[in-house]
């Protein structure tokens, strides 16, 4: 089952907003480099909210094939219509996704029997694992442990969840002990509380695209038992990491980060995203300096 560092692969532009291919494979081969153990694909921190449908299959089939089974590919695929969420996860898993990361619908909400319905339906057409995304900062979809575990328990391919509920720690605790192996779980939320959610029970997180190395050594120094080794490389990036979580900042924050270090062509987004301003940037480039 998946585990470890798995960055939410930002996707890059031109200054025109189109697709730029070239540094976006440039980007896998630098995330790799760092020590990433798979991928994540077209979640928020992609601007999937901005990319066409045309373009998700484009940008698959080239990360596949690039990627050639290196590490897993976890691809977002929810949608607020059932239908939609299907096919995309039918078409996503027979692209080369390892597995899917999948929202709830939110813009019509439904109750608890209609998210069973929702993701077994996905479950049976896609036929690979899902990771059901918790993130009601997000969504306002309140999907407690009890929630999780009857997914876990009674849809085939649901697998993994990702805990994005503030207090993450405490639900992680809660989520092991509603569903006991059923369920992998993974923390989100830029890594703000790696540590802790991991000392509880989670077996990875998925962050941006900028900050891998450390936090594959995060994880590491977990991984042997050396949590002092840990908290000091925690302690050196969490002001990145805080930044990064102001709504509506973090992408082009990543994407900047990424530009100074030669990985990317362009910081560019696509509205609705917004680009930081000059005072913004020079906050950055202070934050990169001191790391």
């Amino acid at each position: 089952m998946l585990a470890g560092i798995y960055p939410i692969l930002v996707t890059t532009f031109y200054e025109d907003g189109s697709l730029d291919i070239a540094s976006q494979l440039k980007l896998i081969d630098f995330l790799l480099e760092q020590g990433a153990h798979g991928l994540g694909l077209f979640g928020n921190a992609s601007e999937g909210y901005a990319l066409e449908a045309s373009e998700r299959v484009d940008l698959m089939r080239a990360i596949a094939k690039h990627v050639g089974g290196r590490v897993p590919l976890v691809a977002s695929s929810g949608a607020t219509g059932t239908r939609s969420a299907v096919e995309l996860s039918k078409q996503l898993a027979g692209l080369g996704a390892d597995a899917l990361m999948v929202l709830p619908p939110f813009f019509l909400k439904t109750d608890g029997d209609g998210l069973m319905h929702y993701f077994n339906e996905i479950s049976n057409a896609a036929r690979i694992p899902i990771m059901v995304q918790d993130a009601p900062l997000l969504t306002q979809v309140t999907m407690p442990p009890a929630l999780l575990a009857r997914m876990a328990r009674e849809i085939e391919q649901v697998k993994l969840a990702k805990i994005e509920a503030p207090p993450t720690a405490p639900k992680i605790t809660q989520t092991v002990k509603a569903a006991g192996g059923a369920l992998t779980l993974f923390g989100g939320l830029n890594a703000q509380f790696f540590i802790e959610e991991t000392e509880r029970g989670a077996r990875g997180t998925m962050p941006g695209s900028d900050c891998i190395r450390p936090l594959v050594e995060i994880w590491n120094a977990i991984e042997r038992g050396d949590k002092s080794t840990a908290w000091d490389i925690f302690t050196r990036i969490l002001p990145l990491l805080r930044f990064e979580l102001q709504p509506g900042m973090g992408v082009s924050a990543m994407k900047h980060n990424l530009v100074a270090a030669g990985v990317i062509a362009s910081a560019a987004v696509r509205h609705p995203t917004a680009s930081l301003d000059a005072l913004s940037l020079a906050e950055l480039k202070c934050l990169r300096e001191r790391i």
